[in-house]
Protein backbone atom coordinates (compact mmCIF):
# COMPACT_ATOMS: atom_id res chain seq x y z
CA UNK A 1 0.00 0.00 0.00
CA UNK A 2 1.40 3.39 -0.99
CA UNK A 3 1.44 6.40 1.31
CA UNK A 4 -1.35 8.10 -0.65
CA UNK A 5 -3.53 4.99 -0.48
CA UNK A 6 -2.89 4.71 3.24
CA UNK A 7 -3.68 8.40 3.82
CA UNK A 8 -7.00 8.03 1.99
CA UNK A 9 -7.91 4.91 3.97
CA UNK A 10 -6.86 6.60 7.21
CA UNK A 11 -9.02 9.62 6.37
CA UNK A 12 -12.00 7.35 5.79
CA UNK A 13 -11.61 5.97 9.30
CA UNK A 14 -11.19 9.41 10.90
CA UNK A 15 -14.16 11.39 9.69
CA UNK A 16 -12.59 12.39 6.37
CA UNK A 17 -9.64 14.18 7.99
CA UNK A 18 -6.79 13.96 5.46
CA UNK A 19 -3.41 13.56 7.25
CA UNK A 20 -1.61 14.93 4.19
CA UNK A 21 -3.15 18.32 4.94
CA UNK A 22 -2.56 18.17 8.69
CA UNK A 23 0.06 19.92 10.76
CA UNK A 24 3.67 18.84 10.47
CA UNK A 25 3.44 16.97 13.79
CA UNK A 26 0.26 15.04 12.92
CA UNK A 27 1.39 14.33 9.36
CA UNK A 28 4.76 13.13 10.62
CA UNK A 29 3.20 10.81 13.20
CA UNK A 30 0.77 9.29 10.68
CA UNK A 31 3.56 8.78 8.15
CA UNK A 32 5.75 7.17 10.83
CA UNK A 33 2.88 4.85 11.76
CA UNK A 34 2.53 3.99 8.06
CA UNK A 35 6.20 3.08 7.75
CA UNK A 36 6.34 0.99 10.93
CA UNK A 37 2.96 -0.57 10.15
CA UNK A 38 4.21 -1.54 6.70
CA UNK A 39 7.27 -3.17 8.27
CA UNK A 40 5.15 -5.11 10.76
CA UNK A 41 2.60 -6.11 8.15
CA UNK A 42 5.33 -7.46 5.87
CA UNK A 43 6.35 -9.75 8.71
CA UNK A 44 2.78 -11.01 9.18
CA UNK A 45 2.28 -9.30 12.54
CA UNK A 46 -1.47 -9.04 13.11
CA UNK A 47 -3.30 -5.95 14.44
CA UNK A 48 -4.50 -7.99 17.43
CA UNK A 49 -0.91 -8.88 18.32
CA UNK A 50 -0.01 -5.18 18.38
CA UNK A 51 -3.10 -4.38 20.48
CA UNK A 52 -2.24 -7.16 22.95
CA UNK A 53 1.35 -5.92 23.21
CA UNK A 54 0.02 -2.46 24.08
CA UNK A 55 -2.20 -3.90 26.84
CA UNK A 56 0.69 -5.88 28.33
CA UNK A 57 2.86 -2.75 28.36
CA UNK A 58 0.10 -0.87 30.19
CA UNK A 59 -0.34 -3.65 32.75
CA UNK A 60 3.38 -3.44 33.52
CA UNK A 61 3.11 0.24 34.52
CA UNK A 62 1.52 -0.35 37.98
CA UNK A 63 4.16 -3.01 38.63
CA UNK A 64 6.98 -0.55 37.93
CA UNK A 65 5.66 2.72 39.38
CA UNK A 66 5.91 1.86 43.12
CA UNK A 67 9.67 1.17 42.75
CA UNK A 68 10.77 4.76 43.41
CA UNK A 69 12.39 7.10 40.90
CA UNK A 70 13.60 4.40 38.46
CA UNK A 71 10.21 2.70 38.49
CA UNK A 72 8.32 5.93 37.86
CA UNK A 73 10.60 6.85 34.96
CA UNK A 74 10.34 3.34 33.53
CA UNK A 75 6.56 3.53 33.88
CA UNK A 76 6.55 6.73 31.80
CA UNK A 77 8.54 4.94 29.08
CA UNK A 78 6.09 2.04 29.12
CA UNK A 79 3.15 4.43 28.67
CA UNK A 80 4.85 6.00 25.65
CA UNK A 81 5.47 2.58 24.11
CA UNK A 82 1.87 1.55 24.78
CA UNK A 83 0.62 4.76 23.15
CA UNK A 84 2.75 3.97 20.10
CA UNK A 85 1.26 0.46 19.94
CA UNK A 86 -2.21 1.98 20.18
CA UNK A 87 -1.54 3.92 16.97
CA UNK A 88 0.23 1.08 15.20
CA UNK A 89 -2.48 -1.56 15.50
CA UNK A 90 -4.76 0.57 13.33
CA UNK A 91 -1.97 1.17 10.84
CA UNK A 92 -1.28 -2.56 10.54
CA UNK A 93 -5.01 -3.22 10.12
CA UNK A 94 -5.30 -0.71 7.26
CA UNK A 95 -2.12 -1.81 5.50
CA UNK A 96 -2.91 -5.53 5.71
CA UNK A 97 -6.60 -5.10 4.87
CA UNK A 98 -7.75 -6.38 8.25
CA UNK A 99 -9.89 -3.46 9.38
CA UNK A 100 -12.94 -4.87 11.14
CA UNK A 101 -15.67 -3.85 13.53
CA UNK A 102 -14.44 -6.46 16.00
CA UNK A 103 -10.96 -4.93 15.87
CA UNK A 104 -12.46 -1.54 16.66
CA UNK A 105 -14.12 -3.01 19.76
CA UNK A 106 -10.93 -4.76 20.86
CA UNK A 107 -8.97 -1.54 20.46
CA UNK A 108 -11.49 0.44 22.54
CA UNK A 109 -11.50 -2.17 25.30
CA UNK A 110 -7.70 -2.23 25.29
CA UNK A 111 -7.63 1.56 25.69
CA UNK A 112 -9.89 1.44 28.74
CA UNK A 113 -7.87 -1.38 30.34
CA UNK A 114 -4.66 0.54 29.71
CA UNK A 115 -5.97 3.75 31.25
CA UNK A 116 -7.21 1.85 34.31
CA UNK A 117 -3.70 0.41 34.69
CA UNK A 118 -2.14 3.90 34.49
CA UNK A 119 -4.44 5.23 37.19
CA UNK A 120 -3.74 2.16 39.32
CA UNK A 121 -0.03 3.01 39.00
CA UNK A 122 -0.70 6.52 40.32
CA UNK A 123 -2.63 5.09 43.26
CA UNK A 124 0.00 2.47 44.10
CA UNK A 125 2.71 5.14 43.96
CA UNK A 126 0.88 7.44 46.39
CA UNK A 127 -2.06 9.27 44.77
CA UNK A 128 -5.37 9.29 46.74
CA UNK A 129 -7.67 6.38 45.88
CA UNK A 130 -10.80 8.53 45.67
CA UNK A 131 -9.13 10.86 43.20
CA UNK A 132 -7.93 8.06 40.92
CA UNK A 133 -11.36 6.43 40.97
CA UNK A 134 -12.98 9.77 40.10
CA UNK A 135 -10.57 10.34 37.21
CA UNK A 136 -11.20 6.87 35.86
CA UNK A 137 -14.97 7.28 36.11
CA UNK A 138 -14.84 10.63 34.31
CA UNK A 139 -12.78 9.28 31.40
CA UNK A 140 -15.01 6.20 31.16
CA UNK A 141 -18.11 8.43 31.07
CA UNK A 142 -16.48 10.59 28.38
CA UNK A 143 -16.07 7.54 26.12
CA UNK A 144 -19.43 6.02 27.06
CA UNK A 145 -21.36 9.15 26.10
CA UNK A 146 -19.65 9.25 22.70
CA UNK A 147 -20.26 5.53 22.10
CA UNK A 148 -23.95 5.80 22.97
CA UNK A 149 -24.34 8.93 20.85
CA UNK A 150 -22.82 7.29 17.77
CA UNK A 151 -24.96 4.20 18.34
CA UNK A 152 -28.01 6.46 18.52
CA UNK A 153 -27.21 8.22 15.26
CA UNK A 154 -24.51 10.83 15.71
CA UNK A 155 -22.70 10.70 12.33
CA UNK A 156 -19.14 11.21 13.62
CA UNK A 157 -17.17 11.67 16.85
CA UNK A 158 -19.01 14.91 17.58
CA UNK A 159 -16.07 17.02 18.69
CA UNK A 160 -12.41 16.63 19.61
CA UNK A 161 -12.39 17.58 23.29
CA UNK A 162 -9.60 18.53 25.66
CA UNK A 163 -10.05 15.17 27.37
CA UNK A 164 -9.22 12.81 24.51
CA UNK A 165 -6.85 9.86 24.89
CA UNK A 166 -3.73 11.79 23.78
CA UNK A 167 -4.38 14.16 26.68
CA UNK A 168 -4.53 11.22 29.10
CA UNK A 169 -1.26 9.92 27.71
CA UNK A 170 0.38 13.33 28.08
CA UNK A 171 -0.87 13.78 31.66
CA UNK A 172 0.27 10.28 32.64
CA UNK A 173 3.74 10.58 31.14
CA UNK A 174 4.28 14.08 32.54
CA UNK A 175 3.05 13.08 35.99
CA UNK A 176 5.29 10.01 36.17
CA UNK A 177 8.36 11.87 34.94
CA UNK A 178 7.91 14.78 37.36
CA UNK A 179 7.23 12.32 40.19
CA UNK A 180 10.44 10.43 39.34
CA UNK A 181 12.40 13.68 39.59
CA UNK A 182 10.69 14.51 42.87
CA UNK A 183 11.58 11.06 44.21
CA UNK A 184 15.25 11.98 43.79
CA UNK A 185 15.28 15.52 45.17
CA UNK A 186 12.27 15.57 47.53
CA UNK A 187 10.70 12.13 48.10
CA UNK A 188 8.02 13.55 50.37
CA UNK A 189 6.54 15.46 47.46
CA UNK A 190 5.89 12.40 45.30
CA UNK A 191 2.30 11.79 46.51
CA UNK A 192 1.49 15.46 45.98
CA UNK A 193 2.89 15.45 42.44
CA UNK A 194 0.92 12.33 41.61
CA UNK A 195 -2.25 13.78 43.13
CA UNK A 196 -1.86 16.93 41.02
CA UNK A 197 -1.45 14.83 37.87
CA UNK A 198 -4.57 12.79 38.63
CA UNK A 199 -6.49 15.97 39.48
CA UNK A 200 -5.45 17.44 36.11
CA UNK A 201 -6.70 14.25 34.44
CA UNK A 202 -10.04 14.56 36.24
CA UNK A 203 -10.52 18.26 35.47
CA UNK A 204 -9.70 17.81 31.78
CA UNK A 205 -12.11 14.89 31.54
CA UNK A 206 -14.92 16.92 33.09
CA UNK A 207 -14.29 19.82 30.72
CA UNK A 208 -14.15 17.40 27.79
CA UNK A 209 -17.38 15.78 28.92
CA UNK A 210 -19.05 19.18 28.91
CA UNK A 211 -17.79 19.87 25.38
CA UNK A 212 -18.95 16.47 24.20
CA UNK A 213 -22.39 16.87 25.79
CA UNK A 214 -22.95 20.12 23.90
CA UNK A 215 -21.89 18.49 20.61
CA UNK A 216 -24.09 15.45 21.20
CA UNK A 217 -27.14 17.60 21.94
CA UNK A 218 -26.55 19.57 18.74
CA UNK A 219 -26.04 16.44 16.62
CA UNK A 220 -29.06 14.54 17.95
CA UNK A 221 -31.47 17.44 18.30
Amino acid sequence: MTWDQYAEAWAGLHGGFDPRRASVLVRGWVRLAYRIGSWLGARRVTPFTVTLAGVLLCLAVPLAAPAGAPGLAFGAALVLLAAAADGLDGAVAVITGRVSRAGYVYDSVADRIGEAAWLAAFWLAGAPAWLTVGAGAASWLHEYVRARATATGMPDIGVVTVGERPTRVAVTVTGLIVASLAAVVAPGWVPTVLAVAVAAWLILQLIGLGQLTVAVRAALR
